[in-house]
């Protein structure tokens, strides 16, 4: 499961549809509705908000406005609590810039001209603000070697 920090604009077809997804299968982990993934631990995140149904909400809806934009059309009828006002969640520049290089990574397989595209610093999904700080504690990072 990947929930990406990272603004939905720098996704490319593949890495949309499946963040769409991911972020309806970590909704419905959050609701209850299922018992995989309970323990996953970029679900932690939500887990801390005082409404974890409204913040993944905030989450999917920036999702759909994107692939809206790009003339996709997510059934945003799935999305539990959308349209609520929530608080932003804190994101550190450090995990910013790990999912930048993670993402750049994917695109330079799978979407060269995408990779292209890219330009300047990343920006954060508009659910996240971003703070100072290392990559996140619950991100599974690869061990070198």
């Amino acid at each position: 499961m990947r929930i990406w920090s990272l603004h939905p604009r720098h996704l490319d077809r593949q890495g949309l549809t499946a963040c769409w997804r991911e972020a309806l299968l970590a909704q419905a982990v959050l609701a209850g509705r299922t018992r995989g993934y309970r323990h996953h631990p970029q679900l932690e995140r939500f887990r801390a908000c005082p409404d974890p149904l409204a913040a993944i909400g905030a989450y999917l809806g920036a999702v759909a406005a994107e692939a809206g934009g790009r003339g996709y059309s997510f059934d945003v009828g799935r999305i539990d609590r959308a349209a609520q006002p929530v608080p932003l969640l804190d994101v550190t520049d450090g995990q910013l810039a790990y999912e930048w290089g993670h993402l750049r990574a994917k695109l330079a397989v799978r979407s060269p001209e995408r990779l292209a595209a890219l330009a300047g610093a990343p920006e954060p999904h508009p659910l996240f603000r971003v703070v100072p700080g290392p990559v996140a504690a619950w991100e599974v990072r690869a061990s070198p070697g």
